[in-house]
């Protein structure tokens, strides 16, 4: 870290001597260069900016993602979907290691919900931004009419806790409920109640998985997302406790989204926490978010010092 800053401080350096012999010498060729170097300098700073912000210990740390699709049936669980894929795909650019966790399939298509752990350096610093309510605006597939649609879907996001953390669950406090698992899986899947749904009695936490053929793995896999959740559950205190007010849980209610994806009548991506807006909504779809996220974490920063 200490090598990056003094590097791009010589860059910077060297960059103010070409100014100034380009302006000496009124040579447009080195001043296209300078203006080339100060843009590539800008990311690198913007990127060293959003490595300091990583100052929680679960930043470090890897993450638990669920999303949730809202209200609007077979439309907002086609979204859900999408944002699935979406956040699939920045993981695999960014080097992340994901797992579906559990799946709750929709009824025609999309998903109803899904939970996925993402592993990596400061996965959960990162993917927290993603933290609320998601809006789509677009033509819908699935209306003959081709009327225009609006559909939403909810992202939370949880530190994995693992076990070198002290969340004490007690097996007095869970109600275990098995099932047979729905959706594609095999006939081992559907026919046996291989499906695990655990309740946190104290807490009234419910979390299930089902992706799993055996009973054990898919009560070990819930387990952890319990964990998880507990953990987070004590996080939040503690930062209530510092802050009243902790903006990226504040708002997760229908109506107040963080983002909306404009397809139809234009293009647009814009997150309402930070107004940054991007054109391109097709790249950020495919994984394209980490200005979205740095944008984010900036805010957060300067909030903080405000």
């Amino acid at each position: 870290m200490v090598d990056l800053f003094l590097g791009l401080s010589r860059e910077l350096e060297d960059t103010e001597v070409l100014l100034e012999l380009a302006l000496a010498e009124e040579d447009r060729a080195a001043l296209s260069e300078v203006e080339e170097k100060l843009s590539c300098l800008e990311e690198d700073i913007r990127s060293l900016q959003v490595q300091r912000l990583f100052s929680q210990p679960e930043d470090a740390g890897d993450a638990i993602v669920e999303i949730h699709a809202g209200a609007g049936g077979t439309e907002a669980q086609d979204w859900a979907e999408m944002l699935l894929r979406m956040y699939i795909r920045w993981c695999e650019r960014e080097g992340y290691k994901t797992e579906v966790m559990d799946t709750l399939p929709g009824e025609e298509a999309g998903i109803k919900s899904v939970t996925f752990s993402v592993e990596g350096e400061l996965a959960y610093g990162r993917i927290k931004a993603e933290v609320g309510i998601h809006r789509l605006v677009r033509i819908s597939p699935f209306d003959a009419n081709a009327r225009r649609h609006t559909s939403f879907a909810s992202v939370f996001v949880y530190p994995s806790a693992d076990d070198n953390l002290d969340v004490e669950i007690n097996d007095t406090d869970l109600k275990v409920d098995t099932y047979r698992s729905s959706g594609a899986g095999g006939q081992h899947v559907n026919k046996t109640d291989s499906a695990v749904r655990i309740t946190h009695l104290p807490t009234g936490i419910v979390v299930q998985c089902q992706n799993e053929r055996s009973q054990h793995k898919n009560r070990a896999m819930a387990l952890k997302i319990l964990r998880s959740r507990l953990y987070d559950m004590e996080l939040e205190k503690k930062r209530q406790e510092k802050d009243a007010q902790h903006k990226s849980k504040k708002d997760i209610a229908w109506g107040s989204q963080i983002r909306s994806y404009v397809l139809q009548p234009y293009q647009m991506v814009k997150d309402h926490r930070t107004n940054c807006e991007i054109g391109n909504v097709s790249a950020v779809l495919d994984g394209d978010i980490n200005r979205l996220i740095q944008e984010y974490l900036l805010q957060e920063a300067r909030d903080q010092v405000a």
